[in-house]
């Protein structure tokens, strides 16, 4: 219901005084005392008829009552409310009930607005202000200024608060003044828990309390990440299910902020969980520090990822040979399940010379072997380096390490290790004991149900203890660690199969290999599992409501690195510890049980149209028209020429009008397609125009990239040719424009030497406009470069790409030449650096020109078709291998990230644009001594 309110009514008092003010202008001066004049008659007839008034006109009058009506109006204040909220009756104090939690960030504005057109309705109601994040709320009435002044400064937090504290206030203030109401503005989100309070209250003071909810939309949180095989999977709740089927968009990114990849989700209509999956390679995987929802400006909507949630690379070297390999039972196939869901795996073949050293080639961040006995020589001078450097070291006992030990052991070994039934046997199997306080395995339930039957003992010293990260009943290890350099040498006394032990046989098994694979070094260090017992953790970077990182609050505490869960006010959603081993904790977990309110049947009202109209300036406004108005009636009346003014203001406002008609006729009668000029034949076609985009483009060289319809993608081939284009400044006399997003269906392409052309997964064939527009371009001279950029995902031998698929399809339809890999001797790779290879941010991947037909000639360093290829095929993702950002720094990573890839991945580009450019000119005979001089030949 629309409402009109004032922000200072009793200023309206001021209209009773319009009466007086009437009677007060309609009072003239007293008549003039006559006195006869002896000449008067000699001037008599030469009066004039016009007389002046006896009294103010009533015209003039009015105008200026209106005056006087119209600036006390605006003092007063007025205000329209469209969409008012009803407020709660009662002349008591009005309770002001605020959730102010990270659920609530999303339309913050909208619910400040909301809220100061509230208090603007209730200039002269005490107001008494809650929030759900304060905990020890003062509950005290003050007016609605100061109320407004605090609500201007509230912010959203960054964890869910606990409402307890806000729902006991009311409930005081509501019982202590039956005139008293509330209006709650609420973010919508509870858990169980916390629904059971909630009924309570809204049963009791439910009547006497306006709820102020979004009805529309829920929103949309990172719920938890997993590492997986695959990559991150990620689990997504949009709390309430409030909405229909809703897609978006989740985006990764490193500690840096550059962005590393992205991948779509979806909520069915009513639903409240969803999936995604960040599929990408290794190395950027555990790049990862950020994933956030696009377009969602609230914490819960940010996950940060510690090292616990990053794939580690794992090398697993087994002792057992081929006739003795039970491939279903064997410790690697138990080791390989274990540590399968979390890692990637690596295992030489068979066969291999020397297998340890293979692996390590590979700098793997975890090092596993099973039953390997004595590392001695080169292997274990290799091993110990890796372990000093950083590197974990997995061993598991088996006949050959109880025969024989070394010393890349966290303890020393008794010979023979201990048997039930041997001479150092027990009485029956024994039991896993508790772990130890200070052992990264502390908090996995114990399992009675695990049996060790034989075990490899270590030597009784003072260290032993404190190396002992598990323990059978009666005290001996059953694993053991210790550091050695910057890494860990692990232990386990048990084999990785069933044969000692049904250890493997437990999800103990599992869990224990998983915080052993959290203590691996990689690029960033894992978390939890490297602190000790009591160590706490300061706040180093905290999110606020918003989900922005910054500086922890005054109030964040140390974290303890075993906590799970959600974040709190104690400890606010960021990273703690240092930035080599920082432990993440979210907004959001998968353990919070996030619900929508139960209203229990009542009354909601949505946020949307709190805005207000403000009617002071239309008032300020007319004021000051009828001003200028007594003003103009004033001059007219003085100077007598009130019938010559109005004749004057009659002829005024009809001119404007004729001019205004004539402005609204169309300027040019081609517009609404006439008849051409006399002077033009009917006959001829009408001139070409071009627009000033392509004017630009016909003028100075520039690329065109083609639109894909990928924010991302597209942003990425834009910044990859301006990083391209200023390399091509600095070091050739090529001078490119910006380059420019194209559609091949509607855009010209003749102005652009080459265009760039990225290729989505799931990207459409084009219309068929475009592909004979793309057909046309080729054969008229163009070149078109057709990037699939996944060549990390491409296998020898495997199946096509979801990219190289759809490229497949695209091509169909055109009329292309044979291709072939660009051969050593090309042109492409002489136009002017000499090149081996074509790279952008992949190197794998092969780059296809047209082939070259005729023989090679040996003494020819370089040669050419009869044309510039008319369409290049690479999967190196180039256009990201050039992209910069405005202080041209790179935005994305290269794979692998060879010292000098960027560099030959520039010059790559540098020799494609100037192939484009000047054709195959190095291959003409004049230019062969200088080629070969610069080859050594």
């Amino acid at each position: 219901m629309s409402a009109l309110a004032f922000a200072a009514p009793f200023a309206l008092i001021a209209l009773v005084a319009l009466p007086a003010l009437y009677w007060l202008l309609r009072l003239t001066p007293p008549p003039p005392k006559r006195m006869p004049l002896p000449t008067l008659p000699l001037v008599k007839d030469l009066l004039g008829r016009e007389r002046e008034p006896a009294r103010t006109p009533l015209w003039l009058l009015l105008i200026r009552l209106a005056l006087a009506a119209a600036v006390i109006l605006a003092v007063a204040g007025p205000r329209w409310q469209p969409d008012a909220t009803a407020l709660p009756g009662g002349s008591g104090p009005l309770v002001l009930m605020i959730d102010d939690g990270w659920a609530a960030a999303g339309d913050w504005k909208t619910r400040i607005d909301r809220v100061s057109a509230i208090l603007a309705d209730q200039p002269s109601r005490p107001i008494v202000l809650l929030t759900a994040s304060d905990d020890r709320p003062e509950a005290i009435p003050e007016a609605a200024r100061t109320a407004l002044t605090k609500v201007m400064g509230l912010s959203p937090k960054s964890f869910r608060p606990d409402r307890e504290a806000m729902l006991t206030a009311a409930e005081r203030l509501l019982d202590a003044d039956p005139q008293a109401g509330a209006i709650w503005v609420s973010d919508g989100v509870t858990t169980q828990a916390e629904q059971a309070r909630l009924t309570a209250f809204l049963s009791g003071y439910g009547n006497r309390v306006n709820i102020l909810s979004p009805l529309d939309k829920s929103p949309v949180a990172i719920a938890g990440v997993s590492a997986s095989a695959e990559g991150l999977d990620v689990a997504l709740l949009r709390v309430g299910g409030r909405g229909g089927a809703e897609a978006g968009l989740l985006r990764a990114s490193d500690d840096r902020g550059r962005p590393l990849g992205d991948v779509t989700f979806a909520f069915e209509a009513g639903g409240v969980e969803a999936k995604a999956r960040l599929a990408l390679p290794l190395e950027l995987l555990n790049a990862v520090s950020r994933l956030e929802v696009a377009e969602a400006r609230h914490a819960g909507a940010v996950a940060l990822v510690d090292g616990s949630s990053r794939r580690r690379r794992v090398a697993i070297i087994t002792g057992e040979t081929t006739d003795t390999a039970q491939p279903l039972v064997s410790g690697r196939f138990f080791v390989t399940r274990a540590l399968q869901p979390f890692s990637e795996l690596r295992e030489p073949a068979r066969g291999t010379p020397d297998p340890i050293e293979r692996a390590l080639e590979e700098r793997p961040d975890l090092l596993v072997l099973v039953d390997i006995g004595t590392l001695s020589g080169s292997t274990a001078e290799t091993v110990s380096r890796f372990v000093e450097n950083g590197g974990t070291l997995i061993r598991f006992a088996g006949p050959g390490l109880a025969a024989a030990s070394d010393e890349l052991l966290p303890v020393r070994l008794r010979r023979g290790g201990r048997i039930l039934g041997g001479a150092l046997s027990w009485d029956r199997p024994q039991k896993l004991g508790a772990f130890p306080e200070g052992s990264p395995f502390y908090g996995i339930p114990i399992r009675e149900e695990i049996r060790v039957e034989r075990q490899v003992l270590a030597e009784p010293d003072s260290t032993l203890t404190r190396a002992s990260w598990a323990v059978l009943e009666d005290g001996t290890p059953l694993v053991s660690a210790a550091a050695r350099g910057k890494g860990q040498i692990i232990l386990f006394h048990v084999t990785a199969d069933t044969s000692w032990s049904n250890l493997p046989l437990s999800g103990i098994f599992v869990d224990m290999l998983r915080r052993c694979l959290q203590l691996a070094a990689s690029h960033a260090n894992a978390g939890p599992g490297q602190f000790s017992a009591g160590e706490l953790l300061p706040a180093r970077l905290t999110l606020d409501g918003f989900g922005t990182l910054s500086a922890p609050p005054a109030t964040a505490r140390p974290l303890d690195p075993g906590r799970t869960g959600s974040a709190t006010r104690e400890n606010p959603p960021g990273f703690y510890g240092p930035p080599e081993a920082s432990v993440a904790v979210n907004a959001v977990s998968t353990n919070d049980g996030l619900r929508g309110i139960d209203w229990q049947g009542h009354a909601v009202q949505g946020l949307a149209g709190a805005a207000s109209v403000d009617l002071r300036p239309w008032f300020m406004a007319l004021a000051a028209l009828l001003i200028l108005a007594d003003a103009l009636a004033v001059l007219w009346i003085s100077t007598g020429g009130l019938r010559r003014g109005f004749r004057a203001a009659t002829a005024a406002a009809l001119l404007a009008a004729g001019l205004g008609a004539v402005a609204m006729l169309p300027q040019r009668a081609e517009a609404q397609g006439a008849a051409p000029p006399a002077n033009q034949n009917p006959a001829q076609p009408p001139p070409i125009t071009t627009t000033p985009e392509e004017m630009r483009s016909a003028l100075r060289p520039r690329i065109a990239f083609v639109i894909t319809g990928n924010a991302s993608v597209d942003e990425a081939s834009r910044a990859g040719f301006l990083g391209l284009g200023q390399i091509l400044q600095q070091r050739t006399a090529i001078s490119l424009d910006e380059p420019v997003g194209i559609n091949p269906e509607k855009d010209e392409l003749v102005f652009f030497p080459m265009i760039y052309w990225p290729v989505l997964p799931d990207q459409p064939r084009p219309p068929e406009a475009a592909i004979r527009a793309i057909d046309a371009y080729m054969k008229n001279g163009g070149t078109v470069v057709f990037d699939t950029r996944d060549a990390f995902a491409q296998r020898s031998g495997g199946q096509p790409s979801a990219e190289t698929r759809a490229l497949r399809r695209m091509l169909a339809s055109l009329d292309i030449p044979a291709l072939e890999p660009v051969p050593a001797d090309h042109v492409l790779t002489k136009t002017f650096y000499l090149l081996d290879r074509m790279v952008g941010r992949y190197v794998a991947g092969d780059t296809w020109v047209e082939a070259i037909s005729g023989p090679r000639d040996t003494k020819v360093p370089a040669r050419a078709g009869d044309r510039v290829s008319p369409l290049i095929i690479t999967s190196n993702d180039l256009a990201a291998a050039w992209a910069v950002d405005r202080l041209g720094q790179p935005l994305f990573p290269l794979v692998p990230g060879e010292p000098r890839q960027r560099e030959f991945a520039l010059r790559t580009g540098v020799n494609i644009v100037m192939y484009v450019m000047t054709g195959n000119y190095k291959a003409d005979q004049v230019h062969v001594p200088a080629l070969l001089e610069r080859l050594g030949q």
